[in-house]
């Protein structure tokens, strides 16, 4: 990697916010993402999902690995790779194991962000079933899926069992950075490839003490990075007439403060947008009562909204601040409204919510693995499951591309292979370009595209709600599909 010097601070001048797009980051941001303390101990389901166990798998109509759950592999059809990966499918197995552990989770307050595991596992198993060449041996394929039950606590001990017990090649994880880095963490310290997505990249680097000169030895992640998340949210409010009042709501966790953070967080964007920002400080999460954060956006004539709750938190907000005349003209939620089940669950008041959006079945890409186009694999995850295409089902699928790229290209199970492997891949996936250390980012980080979007009502569609894209500023290569609406 080239030299690079790292500022202190992300530099957020208008047109810097705007032109970033995942090549050069704001290094310090969101950096506190990374803590090791819990999101929630709490089980509780997020908005629109149920959870009524520690056994009890992501919300799906079919149903789902329980937490420790070996997958078993379907050996009576492998499907033929129609894409570019290394990996060549087939041989029967014999020579060997690969054992790959995959943590998620599948209860709590994140269990929304294993939505799609069990449909991808299930077409990764068709596609395994008479095993994977690794150089001249044929090896069978073990996923042996955890739940992180949506504790930094539990994800950790769960990496600890996959590594000890399981004695597994290789991890795999996905969520929030309380579920993946310490899973990381345990991965690099013992030696274990780790290969992960669904954070943005900062908290995952940077939370875990990273050194962009040093970068890790064993561990992986692709996703879109912060100083990307600042860019869509100030272009979509341009879009949108407003008195430029933005209130923030962020709740007393990892990532909330970071988000908040007047120096290294998104106070620094909305300035430089300028827009002004009001504060009302940090809520702890799964807050029943909202009145004052509400009552102060009033009186300060807030007019668009940005933050970054979980789902319930964002529900018992939203659903108050509409009961209490609060009617802001734009909301921008990072990980509140990922969810179709989350803006079901609230009914009409769901309508023109707006989020960040990493994966669409319009996206142009193709999976490396099955040749299949973005709109093919989505359409295939609602015939299957009954529910709407969601986000997770493109970003888990390409986490299983990258992986048996990765493999193939390693050409065995030597596990410092397998790590060397990783930091050299390039591959075109269902989510875009994967090439970790690409363009001035660290080591260990390939950025994805990042857009923006609403919610938006349907009138007589197969679900209450579409997705679509409203802004591509950053990433116009990502069609846009409709137009940003101010709230009702």
């Amino acid at each position: 990697m080239e030299d690079q010097t790292w500022p202190a601070r992300p530099i957020y001048s208008r047109r810097r916010v705007l032109a970033l797009g995942g090549a050069a980051a704001a290094a310090a941001f969101l950096a506190a993402c990374g803590s090791d303390d819990d999101e929630s101990d709490d089980n509780s389901a997020p908005v629109g999902t149920t959870a009524t166990g520690d056994t009890t798998a992501a919300p799906v109509d079919t149903e789902a690995p329980t937490p420790t759950e070996t997958v078993a592999v379907d050996t009576s059809a492998a499907a033929a790779a129609g894409g570019s990966n290394a990996a060549k499918f087939g041989g029967g197995g014999g020579d060997g194991t690969v054992k790959i552990g995959f943590t998620a989770p599948l209860t709590g307050p994140l269990a929304g962000f294993g939505e799609a595991n069990t449909f991808i596992l299930d077409g990764i198993n068709k596609l395994i079933g008479d095993g994977i060449m690794l150089g001249d041996k044929s090896y069978t394929i073990e996923i042996i899926q955890k739940d992180t039950e949506s504790s930094s606590d539990t994800a950790a001990s769960r990496a600890g069992e996959l590594i000890a017990d399981d004695e597994i090649d290789m991890m795999l994880a996905i969520a929030t950075p309380e579920m993946i880095n310490p899973v990381a963490d345990q991965c690099e310290a013992n030696g274990v490839p780790c290969l992960s997505t669904l954070a943005p990249w900062q908290p995952y680097f940077f939370g875990r003490g990273g050194d962009p000169a040093v970068g890790f030895d064993w561990t992986y992640h692709f996703f879109w990075g912060a100083e990307q998340l600042v860019g869509v949210f100030v272009s979509m409010w341009d879009t949108i007439e407003t008195n430029k009042k933005v209130g923030l709501l962020c709740p007393n966790d990892p990532d909330g403060n970071a988000l908040a953070d007047p120096v290294t967080g998104f106070p620094a964007g909305i300035a430089a947008g300028g827009y002004t920002m009001v504060d009302p400080g940090r809520f702890e999460t799964l807050t029943a009562d909202f009145s004052s954060i509400i009552g102060q956006f009033k009186d300060e004539g807030v007019e668009v909204v940005v933050g970054i709750p979980i789902p319930p938190d964002f529900a018992n907000f939203w659903t108050q601040a509409n009961q209490q005349g609060f009617q802001p003209k734009l909301i921008t939620m990072a990980k509140a409204v990922l969810f179709s089940a989350a803006v079901e669950a609230l009914g009409d008041i769901g309508d023109g919510l707006a989020s960040e959006i990493w994966w669409t079945p319009n996206h142009p890409f193709t999976s490396s693995l099955t040749g299949e186009k973005a709109l093919d694999l989505s359409n295939k995850y609602e015939d299957a499951t009954g529910k709407q295409w969601t986000q997770f089902v493109g970003f888990v699928h390409a986490l299983f591309e990258v992986a048996f790229d990765v493999l193939s290209r390693a050409g065995s199970t030597d596990k410092q292979a397998i790590a060397d492997a990783a930091g050299a891949t390039n591959l075109d996936t269902i989510v875009g370009p994967v090439q970790y250390g690409a363009g001035g980012v660290p080591k260990n980080i390939s950025p994805t595209s990042l857009v923006g979007g609403q919610w938006q009502k349907t009138d007589g569609g197969e679900f209450p709600f579409d997705l679509v894209v409203t802004n591509n500023s950053l990433s116009p290569e990502i069609p846009v599909n409709g137009t940003l609406n101010p709230l009702a």
